[in-house]
């Protein structure tokens, strides 16, 4: 498949500066592109590779210079419009063949909608209910009365467990266990006794969740993922907790349980909450923050124990010279030292 520069200006809404008629064969990124190649910068710091690139043309931001002779596709938003141009060439596909696959398991008053693809070695449990066009890849397994939307896309090997509510448009990759109990137990005459998980767990239209996340029910009532939010790898949502719309937390997060994030959250890899905690709209926590009080709105922390990140920055700042004050301070006490051992004047 090969395009040419015009067309795929228009497509990605940008200001075309060199030869429309170019042929563009694909996408690639900016440090491999090569002739025939299309590319981009969005942030300003990688604009070096501008004069190194082979790339054949290049998106940039309005306002951000380029080479001469380089054919350039000026653009609001670079990085969604190279989201644009990459699915120009790598238009989305079925994962599955259409219907049922002959291993699948399938209990008893289930209902599935239109186009349902159902992979090899699914389970799905009784009364469960699934969405039009929506796909179970292989080994995927619905618990009893689960409910999954329309358009979903469920990856290999993810476990919905019983109870659980699934909106349209959800995408859930390989290996994620949504449903399972929340950790709760009570300690009573020298052991662990459990606390039965009864709640569960709604994800609302249009999230995404990455491989091997683990997404506790509640206790009682719900943990909620909210609309549009996007999860990476390998985190753990505890019992009631909610996630807020637009959201988007790296890998390795953990929050504990009862915490509650606003809309349009950024959290950063391996941040780790404390229980009970609200994290205010548009807030920003920062990678490997451990935080353990409520964040109001608009605030980015950092550090653990998470604070102001402008404030855990001048803290690092001068943890990084207290090596050099050591030695000030140990250059004045023997300089101290060293009077104190003189001896007194005679005359």
């Amino acid at each position: 498949m090969t395009r040419t520069l015009r067309e795929l200006a228009v497509l990605s809404g940008g200001e075309l500066t060199g030869d429309g008629g170019l042929t563009i064969t694909g996408p690639a990124p900016i440090e491999v592109a090569g002739p025939g190649q299309i590319t981009f910068v969005s942030n300003p710091k990688y604009a070096h590779f501008l004069a190194s690139t082979g790339a054949s043309a290049v998106i940039v931001p309005r306002a951000m210079d380029a080479p001469e002779g380089l054919a350039v596709i000026r653009a609001d938003n670079p990085y969604y419009s190279f989201l644009l141009i990459v699915r120009a060439f790598f238009p989305e596909k079925p994962f599955l063949a259409p219907g049922v696959h002959p291993t699948a398991v399938v209990g008893d008053g289930v209902r599935m909608g239109e186009g349902v693809r159902i992979g090899p070695r699914v389970v799905v449990g009784d009364r469960c209910s699934v969405g039009d066009g929506t796909q179970l890849l292989p080994g995927v397994v619905l618990g009893d009365d689960v409910t999954v939307g329309k358009n979903c896309v469920i990856h290999a090997n993810v476990s919905l467990r019983e109870r659980v509510v699934v909106g349209d448009r959800v995408v859930i990759h390989d290996g994620t266990v949504v449903g399972s109990d929340g950790f709760g137990f009570a300690f009573e005459a020298g052991s662990y006794r459990k606390i039965p998980q009864v709640g569960t767990v709604v994800i609302e239209d249009d999230v995404e969740i990455g491989a091997n996340t683990a997404i506790d029910r509640a206790t009682l009532g719900e943990t909620r993922i909210r609309k549009g939010a996007k999860l990476d790898n390998l985190i753990q949502i505890a019992h009631n907790c909610v996630v807020g719309e637009h959201t988007a937390i790296a890998a390795q997060a953990g929050l504990s349980g009862s915490t509650v994030l606003g809309r349009g959250v950024r959290v950063g890899g391996q941040a780790g909450f404390a229980g009970h905690l609200q994290v205010g709209d548009g807030a920003a926590v920062g990678a490997q923050a451990g935080v353990d009080k409520s964040v109001p709105d608009g605030i980015m922390v950092s550090g653990s124990p998470a604070r102001p990140h402008r404030e855990e920055m001048r803290a690092q700042a001068a943890a990084r010279q207290l090596p050099d004050w050591m030695k000030e301070v140990r250059r004045l006490i023997r300089g101290l030292e060293s009077k104190e051992k003189e001896p007194e004047s005679t005359c």
